[in-house]
């Protein structure tokens, strides 16, 4: 399939109003997102925990003011990664717990009960 030579023609975007303000990518889609990754990197440290959890808390507030915001607000695919990772780090920092929760069981356990006294005592 071939084009005529020239522009193609654009769709059309509407007639802004010139008080409207120019779409911006919101600053808390970036925290959110920094702060998943720091979760999912440090989620097995058991410290994901902190940076997790105040990305999810970010990640409300942040999808409820781009909705407030009637679109002018951007920065979605940043929040849904952030988001992603978080719950990720979130996830890692469970298996940890549950690791070390069943490796301490398997450690008492293999421990001697009671007194362990000497063989040449009675």
């Amino acid at each position: 399939m071939t084009t005529a030579p020239g522009q193609v023609p654009v769709a059309f975007q509407g007639v802004r109003h010139p008080l409207d303000p120019d779409p911006a990518r919101a600053t808390k889609a970036r925290a959110v997102f920094a702060l998943g990754l720091l979760g999912m990197l440090t989620g097995l440290f058991i410290g994901g925990v902190v940076p997790a959890t105040v990305a999810l808390q970010l990640a409300r507030q942040a999808r409820r003011e781009a909705y407030s915001s009637g679109g002018f607000l951007t920065g979605g695919a940043w929040l849904r990664r952030g988001e992603r990772m978080a719950w990720t780090g979130l996830v890692l920092v469970a298996v940890s717990v549950v690791a070390a929760v069943v490796i301490g069981v398997v450690r008492l356990a293999d421990m001697p009960f009671g007194h362990d006294y000497p063989a040449n005592m009675d």
